[in-house]
């Protein structure tokens, strides 16, 4: 059977899931998931991915994007999802799937439930017993937020802070 179409609407906010193989933790090392990070700091990059928050969890990892209409965020998730199964692959010599089915994605509204949204994300790690802070957890936006860094930053703030109707 056909998979279906997924259609980006430009100016919406999606939340996107993406789970590991069978629910296997294939992402529990911090060298996997700074890998992930690394290669969504690269689809940022290549194709103006506008990211709003991001958490990379052991099995799973869950993305919050603005779609400005280019075709950005189907690029960008094949190009993450593609290495980071790769370069796993072929660090463990290991074959077959690494992501469990195609990534899942659903629109956010812009008023609360996109803090609601934010919050869940943030909270994460917290909810699972694995830190009592999202600020331990480094593979994820919160830390962003929190730290003020000047150089590779993942985070359209400019966008998040407009989308709030902050300046």
């Amino acid at each position: 059977m056909p998979r279906a179409n997924r259609y980006f609407l430009p100016g919406h906010v999606w939340h996107i899931t993406h789970r590991c193989h069978k629910q296997n933790f294939l992402l529990k090392f911090a060298l996997d998931r700074r890998a992930w990070v690394r290669w969504l700091f690269e689809a940022r990059k290549r194709y103006g991915l506008c990211i709003l928050n991001y958490m990379v969890t052991s099995n799973h990892i869950h993305l919050l994007v603005k779609d400005t209409g280019r075709g950005e965020i189907p690029k960008s998730m094949q190009l993450v999802a593609g290495r980071v199964a790769q370069e796993f692959n072929q660090r463990k010599t290991r074959k077959g799937a690494f992501w469990e089915d195609r990534y899942h994605a659903t629109a956010v509204d812009t008023d609360h439930h996109l803090a609601r949204c934010l919050t869940y994300i943030d909270l994460n790690m917290v909810r699972a017993g694995i830190v009592e802070d999202p600020a331990d957890w480094p593979e994820s936006g919160y830390t962003e937020l929190m730290q003020v860094r000047q150089r590779y930053n993942l985070l359209d703030q400019d966008e998040l802070g407009a989308l709030f109707g902050m300046t």
